[in-house]
Formats: structure tokens, C-alpha cells, sequence
């Protein structure tokens, strides 16, 4: 039993146990959460960025302060990305609320960085605003007020996501293999099938996929 290294193992071994254990527990509340998402805002998580956790804790926000929420700009607010005037003689210029639901604005910021990493739209606002000297603060916080805007219509009149299922068909057609059209438009082919199912919601990717499958056909037929 005083062995360093027998000890050591049964450490690890407790560790392991308990993450595993811990990992099932994260599987079976976020199961519980989406149960409850698919009944109060079933497509709030459509909107990019938008996940489970993050979710939750914006409905969370909304329950809790229902009397404030009287407009788009009231929900601003509540989250913390109202922008506050901050002009100094010649310049204009508004700075990042610090009030509001700390939380909810933690959410809200996670989002915008989801997906200044991930979303070719956001990523073109980012490139346009810092050609026209934006700093990185008020961009993020132009980005944070638009994903405010975004979820707060989403959460009080939901749209559901543009229907998709026609991707795999038009694929189908031109004899494409998934891989094959991943590798053209420099994807992982798990991501074209997700959206192609109908899992995931991505607008400007499948406007990019449609219009890729779009050029393709008169070359196919044109080979026929």
C-alpha cells in the first residue's frame, strides 16, 4: 500500500472513474435541457453560436425578468449589449454596457465568438469593420448588439431554419460523393452531412453549398 507508484495508479484510477462519471451526468442534464428548449424555444439553437448551455441560460434570463422585456432594445439591455454613448469632442463613439445580467452576457459573448471563429459572415464584418479602423472592442460589441437583436426575435417569434433536405438530392444527381464535395469546398464531410440532414443551421454555408451544386450541373450534363 505505501508503493509511490501502486498509489499513483489508484489515483488515476479514482480520477477516471469520476470523470467518466461526470461526463454521463453533462450527457443526461444537457438531454434534460434540450427536452426543455424543444418545448419553450425549439429553435432557439438554430441560430449559429447558439448551443445548449447557452440557451438555457438566456431563457433563464428572459423567465426571470419577463416585465422587461417589453421591446428588442429592453432585452439589450437586460443582457448587458445596450450601447452606451462615450463621445469625447469630435469623436462618436459608444463603449460596452457593464450592467445587465452578468451571465446572460457571458452567454451572448460566447456566441459572437463562436462565430467570429466559425462563421464566414461574421468573419467579412469583422475584415470590413477593421479596414475602416474599428478596434476589436467595437466590433465585438456591434456584434454582441446584433446577436441580442437576433435571439430576442428567435426567442419571442421563432423561425424555424430554411429547409434544406434539397442539398442531398441535388448531390445525388450529379453522382457527388460527400467527401468529394467537403474536399472542393474545403469542409470536414461530417459537417455537409449534418446539414444536409437537417442537424445542424448554417444559412451562408448552405448558400455556398447550393450555389457550388448549382454551377456543377450544366458541366454534368454537358459531359452526358
Amino acid at each position: 500500500m505505501g508503493d509511490p507508484a501502486y498509489v499513483c495508479l489508484l489515483t488515476l484510477k479514482a480520477l477516471a472513474t469520476r470523470c467518466q462519471s461526470l461526463s454521463a451526468e453533462i450527457t443526461a442534464t444537457d438531454a434534460a435541457l434540450e427536452e426543455i428548449l424543444d418545448t419553450y424555444a425549439p429553435m432557439l439553437c438554430d441560430l449559429p453560436g447558439v448551443g445548449t448551455e447557452v440557451a438555457s441560460q438566456l431563457l433563464v434570463t428572459v423567465g426571470d425578468n419577463p416585465d422587461r422585456l417589453g421591446n428588442e432594445a429592453q432585452f439589450a439591455s437586460l443582457v448587458g449589449v445596450a450601447p452606451i454613448p462615450a463621445s469625447s469632442g469630435k469623436t462618436t463613439r459608444h463603449r460596452l454596457s457593464r450592467g445587465g445580467d452578468r451571465h446572460a452576457n457571458h452567454a451572448l459573448h460566447s456566441v459572437v465568438v463562436v462565430r467570429m471563429a466559425s462563421c464566414q459572415r461574421t468573419k467579412d464584418y469583422v475584415a470590413k469593420r477593421t479596414a475602416e479602423g474599428k478596434s476589436k472592442r467595437e466590433i465585438m460589441r456591434c456584434l454582441n448588439r446584433y446577436a441580442a437583436r437576433e435571439i430576442y426575435r428567435q426567442i419571442t417569434n421563432p423561425q424555424s431554419a430554411p429547409d434544406n433536405t434539397d442539398l442531398r438530392q441535388l448531390r445525388t444527381t450529379l453522382d457527388c460523393t460527400i467527401t468529394a464535395a467537403a474536399l472542393e469546398l474545403g469542409l470536414w464531410p461530417s459537417k455537409i452531412s449534418l446539414l444536409e440532414r437537417g442537424l445542424i443551421r448554417d444559412d451562408d454555408l448552405a448558400a455556398i453549398y447550393r450555389q457550388w451544386l448549382t454551377k456543377q450541373q450544366p458541366e454534368s450534363r454537358a459531359v452526358e
